[in-house]
């Protein structure tokens, strides 16, 4: 299994379809499992989907729409049940803590597992761990609604020929990379710049500057499609995107994958989201969710390829 990938628990938007379920989905980042928006029906659908609750380290909440949250119940419960060893923090929008509070405790349960609650106020990072930084920004939607970005920081990588040739090997290695110099030689001289790599996940908003702040340069973008463009109205009316809005952004941000997904049960055929977003002019990896279905995070850009921002979207 991919170390990096996006595993699709619901694709539907208000109202789940026979072969949609309500949102729901999991990043594996390393030895990070980040749930974003566990709909209702996500615990079964993380069985069918071959995650369990001991692979959450973090949830994600974007708003308190019932679509994108009122699974938090089952999922805070089979966290307890399955006596999860490590602390799970939980991020969601603080004008919505009365929500997190009635669906964490909706019904009797024994409490065994460490749930911290991290509310979201404003735009800015939320968590820095070694392997990246977590940040979110303020979308617009009819309720208070945050959109979530990974940034993993920069390295390098080390060049086995570049090391042979200086004559550094085994232990030594590591006491270079730890050290930055090692025997008159500099890292910078037997490496080369390795860019990071970044996630985005934007769910319900219409169009507003925080979605292409989030996309900048992403190597994987998740974000919400409801309408086609023939009902952009009702998108704006609504708070949401179309698949050519979205697909648009994309392209523009540099975005090397895009995920469309949250669609409304008024369509049926999903050729019709990857029409219009080909038609936007996105040209990069381009896939149409699938309940049960898992994206791999590309591969590493090369360093000159790289197009990320130097600042997060809380700048």
């Amino acid at each position: 299994m991919s170390p990096r990938e996006f595993v699709v628990l619901g694709t539907a938007s208000q109202v789940p379809t026979r072969e949609r379920n309500h949102n729901g989905y999991v990043l594996r980042w390393d030895g990070e499992g980040i749930l974003f928006d566990p709909g209702e029906g996500s615990q079964r659908q993380m069985l069918h989907a071959g995650v369990s609750a001991h692979d959450l380290t973090r949830i994600c909440v974007t708003h308190f729409h019932g679509d994108h949250s009122l699974g938090l119940a089952g999922i805070v419960q089979r966290i307890n049940l399955d006596r999860v060893p490590h602390p799970v923090t939980a991020h969601y929008p603080a004008g919505g803590q009365v929500y997190f509070d009635r669906l964490r405790h909706a019904t009797a349960f024994h409490e065994t597992a460490d749930l911290r609650p991290a509310p979201v106020s404003g735009d800015g990072t939320l968590a820095v761990t070694p392997a990246f930084t977590l940040s979110a920004a303020a979308l617009s939607h009819p309720v208070e609604t945050y959109g979530y970005r990974l940034q993993e920081p920069d390295g390098r990588r080390m060049v086995p020929e570049l090391l042979a040739a200086a004559g550094i090997e085994g232990p030594d290695v590591g006491r270079l990379q730890q050290q930055g110099e090692l025997r008159g030689v500099r890292l910078e001289e037997v490496s080369a710049p390795r860019p990071g790599q970044a996630f985005a996940f934007v769910m319900d908003t219409r169009l507003c500057p925080a979605v292409p702040r989030l996309a900048q340069g992403c190597d994987l973008l998740v974000i919400e499609s409801t309408f086609l463009d023939e009902d952009a109205a009702l998108a704006e009316d609504f708070g949401h995107l179309t698949a050519g809005q979205a697909a648009r952004i994309a392209a523009e941000a540099g975005v090397r994958h895009l995920v469309l997904t949250h669609f409304s049960q008024r369509y049926t055929e999903p050729a019709d989201f990857e029409r219009q977003a080909r038609a936007a002019g996105f040209t990069g990896g381009l896939t149409i969710a699938r309940d049960l279905m898992r994206v791999p995070v590309p591969k590493r850009r090369p360093a000159a390829a790289s197009s990320r921002p130097q600042d997060g979207p809380g700048a």
